[in-house]
């Protein structure tokens, strides 16, 4: 892996990986609760998202993801999606409590 400037190594993502990230943003996921449940930065994933709809997505190909990760991944994205709607829904529910009392 190459350096940043800060010194930390750059992240190396397969193709695989890079496309399950955009099929969960063009889902209808927020591209927000996504990169944070993959661990990468908003940008990147902004980027990849970019780069997909004009079809010159690309990864670094050199391991590929075995589909125990990529299930993970779906179920993180998953489980972070449900965490917000129960939120919301939490909220909703708090409120509509308070204004029937």
């Amino acid at each position: 892996m190459s350096k940043r400037i800060d010194g930390q190594a750059r992240g190396k993502y397969t193709l695989e990986f890079k496309l399950e990230a955009v099929r969960l943003v063009k889902g209808g996921q927020a591209a927000a609760v996504t990169a944070k449940v993959l661990g990468i930065p908003n940008q990147k994933l902004d980027n990849w998202v970019r780069l997909s709809n004009k079809g010159q997505l690309k990864g670094a190909g050199d391991k590929p993801v075995s589909p125990e990760q990529m299930e993970l991944a779906r179920l993180r994205a998953q489980l972070a999606r449900v965490t917000m709607e129960r939120d919301i829904l939490k909220k909703a529910t708090a409120y509509f409590a308070r204004e029937s009392l």
